[in-house]
């Protein structure tokens, strides 16, 4: 267990164990208690809020693993478990804040506290303040995966029309599956939290400052959730692009052998026309000259209104033109 500690307005980051932690949750004014867990620790509900010696009634599943999102409000204090995107992984972060602190649990490593201290410029004036900054970053997380992966997708099909190869169509699949696990954590998480911050916009004792705050949040999430369904929608047309050139070539494929089958057919049926052996080839059909006139003049007849119903019907221009 690593516990990081950070005072505000001070930002000033500390590294401490339980203990230290716990006391200063109990006599500081504003501070954010960051708890990182082993991935693989499962703990009991509660376990993690006794360590830090907090009240948490209502709150039991603070800490514990495969939680899924959550957003509670219950008067002096909220809890939320808020999922992040870290490259191809998910992780949920568990947070309670009251008008004194801010406390968070996480699996893996995470650098909220870095965030934190990084966002100084925003001069969070209370623990709320700090929440939704920790709400912006976690959407943040979800913004830059998507367009990272919905730029990769447009890329793929730039390049379906110079060359296409298996590769692609794997790599496609890996980018849709990406965008349907981001709107899969996201979305629930959204719901709930839209659900909770709408009942707090209709309190009339909800700060005004604080109903800014709740709505620059819906609005970044708004926008996010956009950029996640475009993402689906570039994979999907990047798809449906891939199909439509194969589905072309196919086509090409198939034109060639109908020319090659109304030129070679008529031929064929010649061929087996005359080597048939019945009485008018037998006992009609005896100098060479009949043979060639016959054989090789008909075929050569066939063969060349084959090509001119070809060249008439203008098969030979799109081929030329879908080379």
């Amino acid at each position: 267990m690593i516990v990081t500690v950070v005072s505000m307005p001070e930002m000033a980051v500390a590294r401490t164990d339980v203990a230290e932690a716990r006391d200063r949750l109990a006599t500081e004014p504003f501070l954010l208690v960051d708890v990182e867990l082993p991935e693989e620790q499962r703990t009991e509900p509660g376990s993690v809020a006794e360590q830090l010696g907090l009240d948490i009634e209502g709150l039991e599943w603070f800490g514990t693993a495969d939680e899924p999102a959550r957003a509670e409000y219950l008067g002096d204090r909220a809890g939320f478990v808020v999922p992040v995107v870290r490259g191809e992984r998910f992780t949920h972060v568990h947070v309670v804040v009251t008008d004194r602190f801010l406390a968070t649990v996480h699996r893996g490593r995470i650098d909220l506290a870095r965030t934190v201290t990084e966002m100084a410029h925003e001069r969070p004036v209370d623990t709320v303040a700090v929440l939704f900054l920790l709400l912006g970053e976690a959407l943040g997380t979800f913004r830059r995966a998507a367009v990272q992966a919905l730029l990769e997708a447009e890329e793929l099909e730039d390049d379906m029309f110079e060359e296409r190869s298996p590769d692609q169509v794997y790599r496609l699949a890996q980018l849709r599956r990406h965008s349907a696990r981001l709107h899969h954590y996201l979305r629930p998480f959204l719901e709930v939290t839209d659900e909770v911050l709408t009942r707090r916009l209709m309190s009339r004792s909800f700060p005004k400052e604080r109903q800014r705050l709740v709505r620059e949040f819906q609005t970044s999430s708004r926008l996010v959730l956009a950029d996640i369904e475009s993402l689906q929608e570039a994979t999907r047309r990047a798809f449906a692009s891939y199909s439509s050139l194969i589905a072309g070539e196919q086509n090409g494929v198939i034109n060639r052998l109908a020319i090659v089958s109304v030129v070679f057919l008529p031929l064929s049926f010649l061929t087996g026309f005359f080597g048939m052996n019945f009485t008018f080839l037998t006992d009609k059909l005896e100098s060479r000259g009949e043979f060639w006139l016959l054989a090789v003049g008909l075929q050569a007849l066939v063969l060349c209104i084959s090509l001119y119903v070809l060249h008439r019907t203008r098969i030979w221009r799109r081929l030329r033109e879908d080379d």
